[in-house]
């Protein structure tokens, strides 16, 4: 398609949740193994999405601007400006299915503009993007990704085709000295994430804070050896100081990680890891964290499952089978109402969450709860 790779530049747009921009690390990892010479940068939103980059071994530049704080005089000027770096490929990952990710594409101008079809894909998108695929809810994310290759000429070439997060030894010497200074190292310990992302209602998709009070409760009493580690950032700080304020034990704490690069580094060294489907879960699937259980929301899918790692998912008993009819990729919020989609959650019992932990923890001759994945 295009006839000179050696100073090719290439722009990877990834405007969309942090989680989304981790799983396109492999497709960085893909276009430089098919363009060694290329330029090849990446266009965030998210201050820790460019976080997440820092030291990726495939990227020459990531650039990073909050689009919204700019407002929408600052956001098309800030594009616009971009169309001075004359890229000659931009590349739109998935999910990113709002009309917005796709004009950006067009503002920004490059020659060849590759993205995917989503739901309400219209004559417009076709106007913005010049090559374009179906997305796919049959496969994950990160496999929508690499079908981009053959629109740029390219082909699926890397053996690894997990996710690419370098971390520093600082980050890493934080998480050990947490863990030893915490008491952990010797402990049984589980990692456990309260939060979801906070755009459109996805605050819904949570599991209720007085569940998880309760399976905290209840770990403690059956086993006084186990400790509790509640990761999050600034969106679960107030929920992670109502859990350790209503489970009033040493046994309890808060990872308080300087950033997510730091909570990264501390999943390299959790047993056991419990959230929904986000960023947290995507980080732990990446550090393969040995068992990770999935409380499965109604925004769960094949899309976004923990990349070629085990885990047990926990049903929804609400969402579970029908989990299209609650969310798809059509640039709009989860469906339903906030008492339907508190329901939704509130569906998935502490009972069914124990058991998934304690069957987990069980010799590994015990296989009552399949892993999936």
């Amino acid at each position: 398609m295009l006839s000179r790779p050696r100073g090719l530049k290439i722009l990877v747009i990834s405007l969309a949740g942090i989680g989304d921009t981790l799983i396109a690390t492999p497709l960085f990892r893909e276009l430089r193994l098919n363009f060694p010479e290329a330029q090849i940068e990446a266009l965030v939103f998210w201050n820790g999405a460019r976080e997440l980059l820092s030291g990726n071994p495939h990227l020459d530049r990531v650039i990073q601007r909050n689009l919204v704080e700019v407002g929408p005089v600052g956001a098309v000027r800030f594009l616009l400006g971009l169309r001075r770096e004359a890229y000659d490929i931009t590349v739109n990952t998935h999910p990113q299915s709002r009309i917005h990710y796709r004009l950006a594409a067009w503002l920004i101008g490059a020659r060849v503009r590759v993205s995917h079809e989503y739901d309400h894909h219209s004559v417009l998108d076709r106007q913005l993007i010049t090559h374009s695929i179906p997305q796919d809810y049959g496969v994950h994310s990160i496999e929508n990704n690499s079908r981009l290759l053959p629109l740029m000429g390219a082909e699926a070439r890397s053996v690894e085709k997990g996710f690419e997060l370098v971390l520093n030894a600082g980050e890493k010497t934080w998480a050990s000295e947490f863990v030893a200074q915490a008491g952990l190292r010797d402990s049984r310990w589980i990692g456990l994430h309260a939060g979801s992302g906070t755009t459109k209602n996805l605050r819904f998709k949570r599991w209720p804070l007085r569940n998880h009070a309760g399976l905290i409760a209840r770990m403690l009493a059956a086993d006084p050896q186990l400790r509790v580690v509640l990761f999050g950032g600034p969106d679960e700080e107030a929920e992670n100081r109502e859990l350790l304020s209503q489970a009033r034990s040493p046994r309890v704490l808060a990872a308080r990680s300087p950033s997510v690069r730091h909570a990264a580094a501390l999943l390299g060294l959790c047993p056991v890891f419990v959230s929904v489907d986000n960023l947290m879960m995507h980080l732990a699937a990446a550090m393969k964290v040995p068992t990770q259980i999935l409380i499965e929301s109604p925004t769960y899918g094949l899309t976004l499952a923990p990349y070629q790692r085990p885990f047990i998912l926990v049903p929804n008993p609400v969402a579970h089978g029908r989990n299209l009819d609650f969310y798809r990729y059509d640039g709009g919020p989860i469906r339903g109402t906030p008492q339907a989609l508190v329901q939704c959650m509130e569906s998935v019992t502490v009972d069914a969450v124990y058991e998934a932990l304690t069957m987990s923890m069980k010799p590994c001759g015990n296989t009552s709860v399949a892993r999936i994945g």
